[in-house]
């Protein structure tokens, strides 16, 4: 193992390095708009991108298990956007730049769709997922498949941060000892170590948010219906959202505008979060003066005096950058009160239903129900590791009979904590975003299917990244992105990961 880990700093260091042998291209840390300019000015074709995303996950994944699965298409449909734009057709955006995507959002390919799970490999969507639909519109090239944690952790309460027992452990790449954090832990260490540019996540409650902020990149949670969910393995309607992971807070809004509008099979949520979308879309956002005149609120739920001496210098950035910064805000939420009803009550009479609906609509799948999973656990427990991890939440899920009176009620009172919680704090204080470390303040926005961004905020004294979350009410992307973005060009905290042990 050690001599692994020298072999895996070695590369790291070499391809810090590494340029493209045409032109000078610089792959390493390649953003959406070098590879927009590499395609352009004829340094950079999209199947050597996809070689050289390749090579690094052939590399590192050894060690990290951050890729599940590549798409043995990946290079010819690279080749196949090389030829278009070499005749003419090249529509910008995300073409011919390739795409590592959470293994819970369907491609109709010889990629397997499976949440982590032995008991969904071999099965066959009818259909990409909506967002890889909108993602193949724009000639993304699909290169595979990212390790969650095995059904988004709506499994058992043991199940660590990124396992899967189809991936194994997700690895920190900053720590390899610490969490790599969140069910959408694969996106995120991939795109912290090169192996794309852009990658895919969900998030129900922090998983976007987490592995952003423990694996030093940067993460949008969407307004819930902003994008599709058709198509991907589901927790909870009210809450499930999809978006993207990346380096950069360009890099996001990138995908985020191209994966954002109205999907006929997910039509209630995306037509009432149709009106959220800006006419000309996100990048008009990525403002350098973004901070100037926003009000920002500092919840007490979420800083104490410790991690107020670590943040504090950045809530004064944000006021020298023209910010008005509100400290000691209190939000009418009791936090273990929310988590008790949306994980207890109403969440796992949710995933029953929804995954129900999802494995009756694929084309072909070994198990066709939360009863027939739960049966295959319990006949593959070595493979599942079911002695360590169990499948409570599964088995709890399945003991509940739909949406009842009391989910009914635990829905309701869910809904009133939103209303009278987050959303009567930012509308009495006129805030145009929340604060928080991390993923910390997860819970508060998901309930009300808020959106949030991510960004790197520092490094502890052992070398781990911590981050910095902007969260807002819903539609409030435009000025999350402004934030986000004036934080992170002002503060640069972003750099390569560094292997520790």
């Amino acid at each position: 193992m050690v001599k692994l880990h020298l072999r895996v700093l070695a590369a790291v260091v070499a391809l810090a390095a590494t340029v493209s042998s045409c032109g000078g291209f610089v792959f390493h840390e390649a953003t959406v708009d070098n590879i927009q300019l590499g395609f352009k000015n004829g340094s950079l074709t999209s199947v050597a991108l996809v070689q050289f995303y390749l090579d690094q996950i052939s590399r590192l994944n050894p060690l990290l298990h951050a890729v599940i699965e590549v798409n043995p298409d990946a290079l010819a449909q690279a080749s196949r956007a090389d030829i278009e734009r070499s005749s003419g057709q090249y529509p910008g955006g995300l073409h011919g730049i390739p795409v590592l995507i959470k293994d819970n959002i369907a491609t109709h390919d010889q990629l397997n769709t499976t949440a982590g799970s032995l008991a969904l490999l071999g099965s066959i969507v009818r259909r990409d997922a909506g967002v890889v639909s909108r993602l193949r519109r724009t000639g993304a090239v699909i290169l595979g498949t990212t390790n969650p944690t095995e059904w988004s952790a709506w499994r058992s309460n043991y199940l660590p941060n990124g396992w899967s027992a189809r991936g194994g452990q997700t690895k920190n790449p900053y720590v390899l000892s610490a969490t790599s954090c969140g069910s959408s832990a694969g996106s995120g260490v991939a795109a912290a170590t090169n192996m794309a540019a852009v990658t895919l996540g969900s998030d129900t409650s922090g998983s976007i948010l987490c592995p952003s902020s423990w694996n030093s990149v940067v993460g949008i949670r969407p307004t819930v219906g902003l994008t599709s969910r058709s198509g991907v393995v589901p927790i909870s309607p009210r809450q499930d959202t999809i978006g993207p992971i990346c380096r950069t807070v360009s890099d996001v809004v990138h995908v985020l505008d191209a994966i954002v509008g109205y999907d006929e099979l997910d039509a209630e949520a995306t037509e009432a979060a149709s009106k959220y979308i800006p006419p000309g879309g996100y990048r008009q956002f990525l403002r350098i003066d973004g901070l100037r005149g926003k009000r920002i609120g500092v919840p007490n739920a979420f800083f104490n005096a410790n991690n107020l001496r670590l943040y504090g210098k950045h809530l004064q950035t944000m006021r020298q950058l023209g910010a008005i910064v509100i400290n000691g805000l209190n939000i009418a939420t009791n936090l273990r009160d929310l988590s008790n009803l949306e994980r207890n009550v109403v969440m796992n009479a949710e995933f029953k239903l929804s995954l129900n609906a999802y494995l009756s609509d694929l084309e072909y799948s070994p198990v066709r129900s939360l009863a027939e999973v739960i049966a295959f656990n319990k006949a593959h427990p070595v493979q599942e590791r079911l002695a360590a991890f169990g499948q409570a939440t599964l088995i709890a899920s399945q003991n509940t009979n739909g949406i009842g009176v009391r989910e009914r009620a635990a829905i309701q009172r869910l809904n009133d904590m939103s209303t009278n919680g987050l959303e009567k704090l930012m509308k009495d204080h006129q805030l145009d975003a929340i604060v928080a470390p991390n993923a910390d303040a997860s819970s508060v926005l998901a309930v009300g299917g808020n959106p949030a961004i991510a960004v790197p905020a520092g490094y502890n004294n052992q070398g781990g990244p911590y981050g910095i979350c902007f969260g807002g009410l819903k539609g409030y992307e435009p000025r999350l992105i402004e934030m986000a973005y004036a934080f992170e060009q002002a503060t640069k905290v972003r750099r390569p990961p560094t292997f520790r042990r």
